[in-house]
């Protein structure tokens, strides 16, 4: 049996690029699938494609950013394939300037998308999925959210979508540790793959070989990754951030606690100027930023 048979999810943003490599891939494994997308002509378009290579697909169009429009997709996978088992949080926008050229709509326009839009159906389904816990069904849900090296590790130019993106790796520790005991997992990928955002951002990098080489930014690359996130085989694993691109795969290792230095008593601002010193060379070191 395909690992994801008898599983139903929905997956933003879905018309093109990531999104369109995940709704195939997991249409592939046997999963029903929700194409979201506001494009509503690009969300069709995935859904033929499934359906040509035998796959079982419905198009919706709703607002993710909204608790009514997250109601509403919900209420359509459920009222078509009778229940929900995996989220995959793909959506997302660019607002690119430099920090001090950043407007308050820039700013607010991609918190709207990646972190509202993480949260309403997020939302919408984790309290589904308790209440069918809490009624006595046994419940083995996926949250798969987004996140990005922008917000791992900063990017310059791009203060709103890393601040979006390191935001999104918070929320997942959280849901983790909220929503286990109601047979919810939460992990985030951060992927790396020829998207319209790429595309734009960095066209040169991410264009397909000439040659026939392995295409390492061919977004089909992530989709096993996600594939196997919402199917059951994942259960153990919950709270984690992995990266993915081309045929590398890690495990993100995010903020933690560094050397330490207890006087047991409190510190003057002098003597500090030597304990910090000693902490910043002690400690390993940060990476590069995005575009330096």
């Amino acid at each position: 049996m395909a690992i994801c048979e008898q599983r139903t999810v929905i997956i933003t943003g879905s018309g093109g690029g990531l999104g369109r490599a995940y709704a195939l891939a997991l249409a592939e494994a046997g999963a029903k699938v929700v194409v979201n997308d506001i494009r509503s002509d690009a969300a069709d378009s995935v859904v033929n494609e499934i359906s040509a290579r035998g796959g079982v697909a419905i198009a919706n169009s709703d607002d993710i950013t909204s608790i009514a429009g997250a109601d509403r997709i919900v209420n359509e996978a459920v009222e078509k394939f009778g229940e929900v088992h995996a989220l995959v949080n793909n959506a997302g926008n660019l607002r690119d300037r430099m920090f001090v050229s950043l407007s308050e709509d820039d700013w607010d326009e991609v918190m709207r998308v990646h972190l509202k839009g993480h949260f309403c159906l997020s939302n919408v389904l984790a309290r589904r999925w308790r209440d069918l816990s809490k009624a006595g069904h046994q419940v083995d849900a996926r949250l798969i959210n987004t996140s990005s090296g922008a917000g791992l590790q900063g990017s310059i130019g791009q203060s709103n979508y890393s601040t979006a993106k390191a935001g999104i790796c918070a929320l997942t520790l959280v849901q983790s540790a909220e929503l286990g005991r109601y047979g919810i997992t939460s992990n985030a990928v951060a992927p790396a793959a020829r998207t319209s955002m790429t595309e734009s951002a960095m066209p040169d990098v991410v264009k397909k070989p000439e040659d026939g080489s392995f295409d390492f930014w061919d977004p089909a690359n992530v989709a096993p990754l996600v594939v196997w996130l919402a199917s059951s085989l994942s259960k153990h694993v919950t709270g984690r951030v992995f990266e993915a691109s081309g045929g590398k795969i890690s495990v993100a290792d995010g903020w933690r606690t560094g050397p330490v230095e207890d006087k047991r008593a409190r510190w003057t601002p002098e003597e500090l100027n030597a304990v910090v010193s000693t902490l910043v060379d002690r400690s390993v070191p940060a990476q590069k930023v995005y575009g330096t």
